[in-house]
C-alpha cells in the first residue's frame, strides 16, 4: 500500500494560471478535499462530469465546495469539474491525483482560490493582521497575569478601593490642587523599598466620564526616561459629578540610576491628551 503523506492547504491564483488550461486539484481515496472561493457558489450550476461510481455527491455550500472520491485515482483519472459563482463567472477545475515518485500520495486537503493576487493580498494582509492582534492579546494576558501576582499591584488594589491601613506606606505628604474646576488632590507614601502616591479626582469640569489615557512615570521631564510601576484606579471611569481614586505603586528598583537613587516625576493624563497631574516622587520616600 503507498505511504500516505499529510494532506496540504494550497493558494491558487487563478490570474497567474495559464487561460487555456483548467487549474488541477489533486485528490485521493476516502479524503475530503475543500475548494474554498472569494464569493459564494450556486449549487445548481455547480457540476462535475462522470463522478457517480468514483466520488460521493458533489457538496457545494457558501463559499466551498466538498470533494471525496471513494478510492484512490491515478494522474490519468481526470474529471472536469465546474464550479460557477453567485455572480455567474464559471471556473473550471481538473480533477485528478499527483504523480508523485516512490508511490508517495499528496493530497489536496484545502485549496484556497482567487481571481487574482490583489485578492489574495488582501485576505493574506488581514490574517497577518489578526495574527497580531492575537499576538498582543496574548502579551496583554500574560502582562495581567503577571499583574495579579505583582505584590506591587496588589499594593496599588488596595490604596485604590480605600484599604490605606492594610497597606504597608506612611503618609507622607497631602497636595491640594485645582485644575479648572476640577479639585483634585495628591497624597505621597513612604514605604519599606516603595513608594507610593494616591491621587483623588472629582469630575467636575465636563458632562462626560473622565477617562485614564496615559499615567507616565520618568527618572525627569527632560529625558523621560520611563520607570516601572504598578497602577490601579477605581473605577474605570469617573461620571460627572462623581469622585474617583489613582493609585500608583513604585518599587526601590525604579528609583536606581548610575548615580544612585534620583527623584521620579509621574504624570496623569486624561483620554484627551492633556496632562491632568505632575508629582514630585522624591528619593526620601523610599525607606
Amino acid at each position: 500500500m503507498p505511504e500516505v503523506c499529510e494532506p496540504t492547504e494550497r493558494t491558487l491564483i487563478l490570474s497567474e494560471h495559464p487561460r487555456n488550461d483548467a487549474p488541477k486539484v489533486y485528490v485521493g481515496g476516502r479524503t475530503a478535499t475543500v475548494l474554498r472561493f472569494e464569493k459564494d457558489c450556486a449549487p445548481e450550476r455547480t457540476s462535475m462530469l462522470g463522478w457517480e461510481g468514483h466520488f460521493e455527491p458533489l457538496i457545494c455550500s457558501d463559499r466551498f465546495v466538498l470533494l471525496y472520491p471513494h478510492r484512490d485515482l491515478t494522474p490519468s483519472d481526470r474529471f472536469l469539474l465546474r464550479v460557477t459563482l453567485t455572480d455567474g463567472t464559471e471556473l473550471p477545475f481538473i480533477v485528478t491525483a499527483r504523480q508523485q515518485p516512490y508511490g508517495d500520495r499528496q493530497v489536496d486537503q484545502q485549496v484556497n482560490v482567487f481571481a487574482d493576487r490583489e485578492g489574495y493580498d488582501a485576505v493574506l494582509a488581514s490574517l497577518y493582521r489578526a495574527l497580531e492582534s492575537e499576538r498582543k492579546l496574548r502579551e496583554e494576558n500574560e502582562r495581567y497575569r503577571k499583574e495579579e501576582n505583582s505584590i506591587d499591584h496588589a499594593y496599588a488594589t488596595l490604596l485604590a478601593n480605600g484599604a490605606v491601613k492594610a497597606a504597608p506606606f506612611r503618609l507622607e505628604k497631602t497636595v491640594t490642587l485645582k485644575d479648572g474646576d476640577m479639585p483634585i488632590t495628591v497624597k505621597l507614601f513612604s514605604g519599606k523599598g516603595k513608594a507610593a502616591v494616591l491621587v483623588n479626582l472629582t469630575n467636575a469640569y465636563s458632562d462626560e466620564p473622565w477617562r485614564l489615557g496615559e499615567a507616565r512615570l520618568t527618572t525627569d521631564l527632560t529625558s523621560r526616561t520611563a520607570r516601572p510601576f504598578a497602577l490601579r484606579m477605581n473605577p474605570s471611569e469617573i461620571i460627572p459629578g462623581a469622585s474617583g481614586t489613582l493609585a500608583v505603586v513604585a518599587d526601590k528598583s525604579a528609583f536606581v540610576s548610575q548615580e544612585g537613587l534620583v527623584d521620579l516625576t509621574l504624570e496623569i493624563f486624561r483620554g484627551d491628551g492633556l496632562r491632568q497631574v505632575a508629582v514630585l516622587l522624591e528619593r526620601r520616600l523610599i525607606r
